[in-house]
């Protein structure tokens, strides 16, 4: 599975601005522009109440161009308007099996790729998912009230189960979805953007939502001397930016993924120049003449198309009159050129972050203190709520 949602909440804290040795180099690192993609066509001003955007991407695999156009790469843009944390999902990573001695390389790894496609942890907190043990104290609480008939309907659960046998499937594979209820219900979202095969997700997370504030919240919980009201807000699904669904570049109709069997089936943002390369060289196409967006009939030229649309930065219109005539060979040498180009500094950036390990984790540390904080008071509330005795 590849974990990827963020949450928009309100929020009035300030932003962290981090006391780093090296915060003034970290500024000429991070230029990885982007454009603000619509999640929201309201702009914070000075005196109205900012919104908080909370997002993760997994640390198995290799981080490829959907994660990248699908989440990170919006980011960018989303802390310059919002209160900003991103996380790296590491307790989702282990849903199924995986290489215990790779898990915190990769997890690392994940981390500095954020910094390097822009995120910058002076407008952001970047942490690790399991440095906030509340992520995992609340999905256990709301495993509580989960009806077991709710997770048996989950599609991702049926197909993955189905592929690797009952013996070899983990009850963590079934109650993830809680993992991720609890993700977005820890901070308060308001929004949440979804992609076609998280919807059901974000579906039980409201129902979730819906059932702790029904059981526990209103008037039974100011009985327990708590504020009363909703324990959660319940969530709305927010439908990402147009043109960010990047497709395998073996199969137009799948969508590019870190669980696909080949690597040739994506192009990872840390893959060097002549793998680039070979792999659009190698990668499927038709037989019809010229090329064109949008022909049902024809998924992997519109996905070539739209990937050279979002490395190149140009609009539609452009690449249709750039490209409509050219065959495959000439096309693809262009957007093979456009996608070293893009991607090079980012490979750049990244390796001088991976240099400085002490850096890297002085920003998770601090980035799993900002999140903390607003994690615990959720907590406590539906601890409260729920009728524990706390410890003094």
């Amino acid at each position: 599975m590849s974990v990827s949602h963020f949450a928009v909440l309100s929020c009035c804290r300030p932003l962290f601005v981090p006391s780093l040795s090296r915060a003034s180099t970290l500024r000429s690192r991070i230029c990885c522009c982007t454009t603000l993609t619509a999640t929201s066509t309201e702009t914070p001003t000075p005196t109205t109440v900012k919104k908080r955007v909370v997002s993760g991407v997994q640390p198995t695999g290799s981080i490829h161009l959907g994660n990248y156009f699908g989440a990170i790469k919006n980011w960018v843009a989303l802390q310059n308007v919002y209160e900003t944390l991103f996380f790296i999902v590491d307790l989702h990573a282990i849903t199924l099996p995986y290489d215990t001695q790779q898990l915190s390389k990769a997890t690392r790894s994940t981390a500095a790729i954020y910094l390097a496609c822009g995120v910058d942890p002076s407008k952001a907190s970047v942490f690790v998912q399991s440095h906030v043990r509340s992520h995992v104290e609340l999905m256990w609480l709301l495993s509580s009230t989960t009806p077991i008939g709710w997770l048996n309907k989950m599609i991702q659960f049926k197909e993955k189960s189905r592929k690797a046998g009952d013996e070899e499937v983990g009850v963590a594979l079934l109650t993830y979805p809680v993992l991720m209820a609890s993700d977005i219900l820890l901070y308060q979202s308001d929004l949440v953007p979804v992609g076609e095969d998280q919807k059901q997700h974000l579906e039980l997370t409201r129902d979730l939502a819906e059932r702790v504030n029904n059981l526990y919240g209103g008037r039974k919980w100011k009985k327990l001397g708590g504020r009363g009201g909703t324990i959660f807000k319940v969530p709305e699904p927010l439908i990402p930016p147009a043109g960010a669904r990047i497709m395998s570049l073996t199969d137009g109709l799948s969508k590019m993924s870190k669980s696909a069997p080949s690597d040739q089936s994506r192009i990872n943002i840390l893959d060097p120049k002549d793998l680039i390369a070979n792999k659009i060289k190698r990668c499927k196409t038709d037989s019809f003449p010229s090329l064109e967006f949008d022909n049902s009939e024809r998924p992997e030229c519109n996905n070539l198309l739209s990937i050279y649309q979002l490395v190149s930065g140009k609009a539609k219109e452009e690449v249709v009159l750039e490209c409509q005539n050219m065959n495959w060979g000439t096309f693809k040498t262009l957007l093979t050129d456009a996608l070293i180009d893009h991607l090079h500094p980012i490979q750049v950036r990244y390796e001088e972050f991976m240099s400085d390990s002490g850096y890297l984790d002085e920003v998770l540390a601090q980035g799993a203190r900002n999140a903390a904080e607003i994690a615990d008071a959720t907590l406590d509330n539906v601890y409260q709520a729920m009728g524990f005795l706390r410890r003094k």
